[in-house]
């Protein structure tokens, strides 16, 4: 059985398909063709009745209990891996990723999928906080109060561009919302509506599997805004996830806070990630340096959050000699088809916009390349000039980087005093670079969510640790992650019970603690 033969063009309402006379089909990224199937494009209607679905089962699901939600997610990866080869094809097709790099990505999905599961069968994520009754306290006596977290509602998931998998509609915001009690909608990428069915539907066989509510999850799609405006405006839905660009996070966000019950919107939208190369190390090394860093801009075409868009430099010979390797390892990239249609035009428009600003140089382009396919740029230019030009500090989302050159430490403490809120900050340093990296700590310690030493930004690792967001306009709430154990904070909220009597009580908090979650009693770690 082929892809095609699996893919009906089917929006998925609850446990039902629906189709729609209008329809659209994906592109072939690296062909520009048409791929096989129409997909359907979700309504007005559509959408309402999905959250309608969402909101009824919500009360139902946030109180299954955490080994219900933790055997439901692994039951979400059981399903994704039974689909073999033919999710990253799909994906492959419409993205023009390498099927190494989605069968990776789907690894990814997955394991992040049993991650949530391992968190929920800990129990800490919920926070279960007990302060018995002092009713002989003076001078006055204090109620019994218990603290535990719930899911908010029902959750929109927007689809990412980059990763058809990891950050779309199995991915880490949708894992993280089920993990917390919360039901999904998800809205499909317009340019991976069959990756997206895929996925979609083995999370509805999940459903089914595990006994749960319909409206646990469903799968909107089509290429007009005008369906995601709709999803976020829909009273049932109570947060979103987000991962595009700082335009969408914007609109998404505008949408959310003019609702007559605003909600938060946890946008992960634009970021340069600079990268130091302190001066022991630069010295020592400037000719690795170079090569690596090309290697990492390069990867994935740059299509990456956490691509390393800046270089922070002091001026001098060692500088020179990172930049010679640099335009040298970049004369081998060979040109790879970019995600979209539009991001390519995008990419070029704002390679031609950063050639143009006053006192920016050219250092290098990457070989000429063919239809949507990126040409890397590499370009150069002085701390006086990043100071005053804020276009230096856009995001172009692709291969493209700018190295900056500070005459001292006090420019380069002065430019990252300028930098705009990142994901991520990486200082190359030898022991001898300590005392100016301390420098900067306290200012990238402001500026990014992840701060790296001898390594490159491109890789998320999918941890307890790891954070991904960071101050605006990196994210629009830099107290957030969409990556990692963390993730699933941004879709609970804490709610107190004072002195309820037991059998009202949630099971996390009842005098047997039946769920046998770790607790703090009275300040103290407790079971």
């Amino acid at each position: 059985m082929t892809t095609s033969d699996q893919l009906l063009g089917e929006l998925l309402i609850g446990s039902r398909t629906r189709s729609r006379p209008e329809t659209f089909r994906a592109i072939a990224a690296a062909t520009d063709e048409a791929l096989p199937v129409a997909f359907s494009c979700a309504t007005a209607e559509d959408v309402r009745d999905a959250c309608a679905l969402a909101d009824a089962a919500f009360d139902s699901y946030r109180a299954a209990t955490p080994e219900v939600r933790a055997t439901f997610l692994e039951t979400i990866a059981e399903e994704l891996e039974a689909l073999g080869d033919a999710l990253p094809e799909r994906a492959s097709q419409e993205s023009g990723l390498t099927m190494a790099r989605l069968r990776g990505e789907r690894g990814r999905t997955t394991g992040q999928l049993r991650m949530f599961a391992r968190l929920l069968r800990a129990g800490h994520c919920l926070a279960a906080r007990i302060d018995p009754a002092q009713p002989e306290r003076k001078p006055t006596p204090r109620a019994d109060l218990r603290q535990i977290r719930i899911g908010v509602g029902p959750i929109a998931v927007f689809g990412a561009s980059n990763f058809p998998l990891a950050f779309s509609v199995a991915g880490g915001d949708t894992a993280s919302a089920l993990a917390a009690g919360c039901p999904v909608v998800a809205r499909a990428h317009p340019a991976h509506p069959g990756t997206s069915e895929l996925a979609g539907k083995a999370i509805q066989r999940a459903v089914a599997r595990c006994g749960l509510p319909e409206g646990v999850f469903s799968l909107i799609g089509g290429p007009e805004h005008a369906i995601g405006a709709a999803l976020v405006r829909d009273p049932a839905i109570m947060a979103v996830g987000f991962t595009g660009s700082r335009k969408g996070g914007f609109a998404l966000s505008a949408i959310a806070a003019t609702r007559p019950v605003p909600i938060p919107v946890y946008a992960e939208m634009s970021s340069i990630n600079p990268v130091y190369l302190l001066p022991a190390a630069l010295s020592q090394r400037a000719d690795a340096l170079g090569a690596a860093f090309v290697a990492s801009l390069s990867m994935g075409t740059g299509q990456f959050c956490t691509s390393p868009g800046l270089i922070l430099a002091i001026e001098g010979d060692e500088l020179a000699r990172f930049k010679g390797a640099a335009v040298e390892a970049l004369a081998g990239v060979a040109p790879q088809s970019m995600l979209t249609a539009s991001i390519h035009a995008a990419y070029d428009e704002g390679v031609a916009a950063l050639e143009a600003r006053p006192g920016v140089t050219v250092l290098a382009r990457g070989p000429e390349a063919g239809p949507h396919a990126c040409r890397s740029a590499l370009f150069a230019a002085d701390a006086s000039i990043f100071l005053n030009d804020p276009v230096l500090a856009h995001e172009i989302f692709g291969s493209s980087s700018l190295i900056l050159s500070c005459p001292d430490e006090a420019a380069l403490v002065e430019v990252t005093r300028a930098l705009e809120g990142q994901l991520t900050a990486t200082l190359h340093l030898d022991e001898a670079d300590t005392a100016l990296a301390g420098r900067l700590m306290p200012l990238l310690e402001r500026k990014a969510g992840r701060i790296l030493a001898n390594g490159w930004p491109t890789g998320v690792e999918v941890c307890d640790a790891m954070v991904h967001g960071g101050p605006f306009p990196a994210t629009s709430d830099p107290r957030s992650t969409s990556v990692g154990t963390g993730a699933i904070e941004r879709f609970l909220r804490p709610v107190c019970y004072q002195d309820l009597p037991d059998a009202l009580l949630p099971d996390g908090l009842k005098a047997v603690n039946p769920l046998g979650l770790a607790r703090t009693v009275d300040g103290a770690p407790a079971h």
